[in-house]
């Protein structure tokens, strides 16, 4: 009986040692704070997000077009909001061997971003659209 006990005990640690945690306000902005994060989905380019101090970011979906705004923690989310879309984007956070992995709302079957490069360079932001 004792023997079993251990085996399930080990079970249990090796198990729970592979659960991932999610990254908090602190870890995040130590982690991002001055650099510009290039992001995949499905093996093609994304975005780029560049984090300033005072949970500051801006955000292009490599287009250009750069948009401002503030992150915030939320429970065990990262939440965004941008200048143009007040409504918060939350995704969970998690550091790996290779970077970031971010999952949107927390949910496998919703957008799953992985960190390709930083860089220590700002980002590429054209101007305000100017008429003929």
């Amino acid at each position: 009986m004792m023997r079993l006990l251990v085996i399930v005990m080990g079970l249990f640690w090796a198990t729970a040692g592979e659960t991932e945690t999610p990254m908090n306000a602190q870890t995040f902005d130590e982690y991002t704070r001055g650099k510009t994060l290039y992001f995949y989905n499905n093996g093609r380019a994304y975005g780029v997000e560049q984090y300033f101090p005072n949970q500051r970011v801006q955000w292009s979906f490599l287009d250009g077009k750069c948009n401002e705004g503030e992150w915030y923690q939320q429970g065990r989310f990262i939440c965004f909001i941008y200048a143009d879309n007040p409504n918060p984007q939350c995704w969970t956070f998690f550091e790996e061997q290779n970077g970031l992995r971010a999952l949107f709302q927390d949910d496998p079957s919703q957008t799953e971003l992985y960190e390709t490069t930083d860089s220590d360079e700002d980002m590429m932001c054209l101007g305000p659209e100017v008429g003929v």
